[in-house]
């Protein structure tokens, strides 16, 4: 039996330019689909309405195809499984958090970024904060119909061992219960959040793999668990190394100099950029200055296998 094509996707957020560390983690989700004759989607992530700015919807594409990157699906040509903006998706996530409600696996929660940091007696040192004490965790779907005030919706996070086999990690085991505790899936805002949103729009498109940097390690075991409680099926996941500038810090949208509109604007080759990338990837045959259709032809490596600093 064969197995099914690959699908991938990538998924900017339109909160800020493209840099060279998303080029890089794009571009070899790009390679791993065409190389073995699968598909790829682009989806924009635009649902936080508080950052997201339309502008950098467009650009994000621009600066896409300026390094020769393409799509079988996506905003800007169609497919059978759009919309390709998520903030046109909202009532999926609707649908799909009225399903962890009528498992009771949700429950509203009153509780402040401040109230949170006030309850920790262990914060934990991550980006993330303090995991979440569980103050709100005795509340049952039914009683956010006597809530006056805002709530958002925390996932009953199970205190149990997590487990997938990262295709540039190896087998990873986290808990999220006890890093995170009880996670938020849905905003009082009404919008949802991050966990929630890419799991029903991966199950939705049928991805089979997800591309991303390792900075996003820690929402994969949560991810798992929505899975899981949603029944839907659980995509392969690939955690790349970082980009980092000269001074050792990881690349942000704020920095200029490394926006691929910028080195767009002044001229650089997207063929020398490519070929940089693939450089810093591991070793490789690739010409110094290559297009991304040209690299099926060579070998190289699948996956970087060490985090790029930038000179």
């Amino acid at each position: 039996m064969t197995s099914p094509p690959l699908v991938g996707r990538l998924a900017p957020s339109p909160t800020g330019g493209l840099h060279l560390g998303h080029a890089r983690t794009f571009l070899h989700a790009w390679l791993s689909a065409r190389s073995s004759g699968g598909r790829l989607i682009l989806r924009i992530e635009d649902i936080d309405s508080s950052r997201a700015r339309s502008d950098s919807i467009k650009g994000a594409i621009t600066d896409l195809r300026w390094l020769g990157l393409d799509w079988d699906e996506g905003p800007d040509v169609g497919g059978p499984n759009g919309p390709y903006l998520q903030s046109l998706r909202l009532d999926r996530y609707s649908a799909a958090l009225d399903r962890l409600k009528a498992q009771e696996l949700v429950y509203p929660c009153t509780c402040t970024r401040a109230d949170i940091l006030r309850a920790a007696s262990a914060p934990h040192l991550g980006e993330e904060g303090p995991a979440y004490p569980g103050t709100c965790s005795g509340r049952s779907v039914v009683d956010a119909l006597k809530l006056s005030g805002p709530y958002s919706w925390r996932f009953r996070a199970p205190d149990r061992p997590v487990s997938w086999n990262d295709e540039v990690l190896g087998p990873v085991t986290m808990n999220p219960g006890r890093t995170v505790g009880d996670f938020v899936v849905g905003r009082p805002s009404g919008e949802p959040a991050y966990q929630l949103a890419v799991v029903t729009d991966d199950a939705a498109m049928g991805v089979t793999q997800v591309v991303r940097g390792d900075d996003l390690l820690s929402s994969t075991p949560r991810q798992i668990l929505l899975y899981q409680a949603l029944g839907l099926t659980i995509p392969d996941f690939v955690h790349l190394p970082l980009v980092y500038s000269a001074d050792g810090k990881r690349l942000a949208k704020r920095d200029g100099s490394v926006k691929l509109a910028t080195l767009r604007e002044r001229g650089i080759d997207p063929r020398s950029l490519v070929g940089q990338i693939l450089r810093s990837s591991g070793p490789t045959d690739c010409p110094e200055h290559i297009a991304p259709r040209d690299i099926l032809q060579h070998q190289y490596a699948k996956w970087p296998s060490s985090a790029w600093t930038l000179l």
